[in-house]
């Protein structure tokens, strides 16, 4: 279920115990009180309304029909119309109050649920009796024989579960030739920003296709579903005081939940969200497999590392690079090797004056064994275009991907159609200048130690800097970014020196340097766009001071006169910057040459 309600259908349910009437008598503890919210509150409602509750799922609401309990019949009559004749095993995810067990159970189907929600097994348990064929566990975690159903059914619990587990583990699952049925809610258009909370429906259906299922059926209930979120809003506030008194809720519990139902109607009005019966068939079996990367699985994305970079991936260097509330992997697996990875690190940003948030695509990597690695069969396009579709685009977690792939990496994205080129880099360098103070300003150096009086002026040179990119997009710089990004790197040393006046201590700007060999590196500026001159003449400054023969930076073609004001020789750089042209997000045209991007911004340097 999500804010709405979930589904299990009445019929001939003779093992199924409906709640007397005599329970909706005021003081009498609810049946449905050890529920997980809101699912307790729809349950107790309904009962309330109807006398009685059997399902936890949207009914389909047919001509001038009242009352959810014949709708929701409507939905599964719908559904069970189309499961093979029995003898046949079927797997139910998402259990509900059980009546769909109950149902299919008695027409002869040898049925199994599973739910990760204590509170519904043990109301089966308790109605149905303690041998129901349920086991409280999710679908990640369940196990059976390979091919031991001919159909793996969704009422409403696939919008919960990540779609590459749905066709993973119904592909194992499903004997040849087996269906999946889903029946739920799916985004149905992207077109604004926000995180929309249902899975979008065509990418759901191409998915599957990568999975070897094929679509038997998509049949377009929206119209029918909708009126549930009226009913829904109208019994909640018909029995509120009830609710109340009969379950451990608050009004303002209650009056989150309609709001949440009041948008969920909204989108539904404007054609956002929607619902639907989805039937695939097991057509084949994939010869690569997706999934997200998991920690247990970290050896083999740095093993194929290793091999396609000739350089190691350190444990340290990967926690530091993907952590958990912002890194996204995908990886391509052929039996239990690992083929491919495509990985996202997620980048807090401005995009033209507002937050907003950005994944910079990495470690794109394909095994050299496989062939057809860069066609749209092959495993490159399969990671790239599931890992657009996930994380990046209108109403997904990222509204925009960036990153720096070389050119011809990027010819093949291009080729395929999955990216296109937003912007280039060029390089800037200097030579070091005199070691002699420039006297109108003075240095310090930030470290760890200075937590407190280095947020203070990171923050305030961020704030400044920001203001010059109202029509521009750029990673955020402040204080967090800054320590995560070049104070706690697991290897590489940065110096992070604060350019003040001399004599009033007004902050400058913030210069990163990095050393290599016989070069000084300016990684990133954090400071107004006016004092760039002014930082990269104490960059060459120190860069004499370590005895450095070049000082050069890399910066977005369109930003590069800020640098050029300083002198310096222009070089291009074999590196340009893509879009994401896959999934639905801000255009190509809005986001041409409106980066600012250094190498600090790469995950490389």
């Amino acid at each position: 279920m999500t804010q709405t309600i979930n589904s299990d259908p009445p019929g001939n349910t003779l093992l199924y115990r409906q709640a007397d009437p005599a329970d909706t008598a005021p003081g009498a503890p609810s049946p449905f009180g050890n529920l997980i919210f809101p699912l307790n509150v729809y349950a107790h409602a309904m009962l309330l309304q109807e006398g009685k509750a059997a399902y936890l799922h949207y009914g389909l609401f047919q001509n001038d029909q009242a009352g959810l309990q014949a709708a929701q019949q409507y939905s599964t009559d719908l559904l069970t119309a189309r499961l093979p004749s029995p003898p046949c095993r079927i797997l139910e995810v998402g259990v509900g109050l059980g009546a769909t067990i109950s149902l299919l159970s008695q027409r002869g189907y040898a049925i199994q649920g599973i739910t990760p929600d204590a509170g519904q097994i043990a109301y089966i348990r308790q109605t149905l009796g303690a041998q129901a064929p349920v086991g409280c566990q999710s679908l990640e975690d369940f196990q059976a024989q390979r091919e031991s159903f001919n159909v793996v059914l969704f009422q409403e619990s696939a919008q919960y579960i990540e779609p590459m587990v749905i066709f993973d583990k119904a592909s194992d699952l499903l004997s040849p030739a087996g269906d999946l049925f889903i029946l739920d809610e799916f985004t149905l258009k992207h077109d604004e920003t926000g995180t929309a909370g249902l899975h979008y429906l065509n990418h759901f259906i191409a998915l599957a296709a990568r999975f070897g299922f094929e679509l038997i059926e998509h049949k377009n209930l929206s119209a029918l579903a909708a009126p549930t979120l009226a009913y829904l809003l109208k019994i909640i506030d018909t029995h509120r005081n009830r609710l109340i008194r009969d379950l451990p809720v608050s009004e303002e519990q209650l009056d989150r939940l309609n709001a949440s139902n009041r948008v969920y109607q909204q989108k539904y009005a404007s054609g956002h969200y929607g619902y639907a019966l989805l039937h695939f068939r097991k057509t084949k079996e994939p010869t690569w497999r997706l999934s997200t990367l998991k920690d247990e699985q970290i050896s083999h994305m740095q093993n194929l590392f290793e091999e396609t970079f000739n350089q190691p991936m350190p444990p340290a260097f990967w926690q530091w690079k993907y952590p958990a509330n912002s890194g996204r992997e995908i990886g391509i697996w052929r039996e239990n090797r690992l083929a491919g990875h495509y990985g996202g690190i997620g980048r807090n940003i401005l995009f033209f004056g507002q937050p907003q948030t950005a994944v910079q695509i990495g470690d794109v990597m394909v095994d050299t064994k496989e062939r057809g690695a860069f066609t749209r069969k092959g495993p490159f396009f399969l990671m790239a275009a599931t890992f657009l579709e996930r994380y990046i685009g209108f109403g997904r977690q990222f509204l925009i991907g960036f990153g720096f792939p070389n050119d011809r990496a990027m010819k093949v994205a291009e080729h395929l159609k999955l990216y296109a080129e937003v912007g280039r880099m060029v390089e800037i360098s200097w030579r070091p200048r005199t070691k002699f103070p420039l006297w109108k300003t003075r240095l310090h150096i930030l470290n760890r130690d200075q937590a407190g009086f280095a947020a203070t002026v990171v923050n305030d040179c961020w704030l400044r800097m920001s203001a010059d990119f109202r029509n521009a997009i750029i990673g955020v710089r402040d204080w967090p970014y800054l320590q995560h990004r070049y104070l706690n790197h697991p290897h590489q040393p940065y110096q992070i020196v604060l350019i003040k006046n001399r004599f009033n201590a007004e902050t400058r700007g913030i210069l990163v340097l990095r050393y290599d060999h016989d070069d000084c590196e300016i990684i990133d500026i954090i400071a107004p766009l006016v004092e760039i001159p002014l930082l990269v003449t104490h960059a060459r400054r120190l860069a004499g001071m370590h005895g450095a023969k070049r000082v050069f930076c890399q910066i977005t073609e369109n930003f590069a006169a800020h640098f050029a004001a300083a002198g310096g020789n222009q070089a291009p750089v074999n590196i340009r910057i893509p879009a994401n042209i896959w999934s639905n997000g801000p255009s190509v045209e809005t986001l041409k040459d409106r980066w600012w991007l250094m190498s600090g911004d790469k995950d490389f340097r």
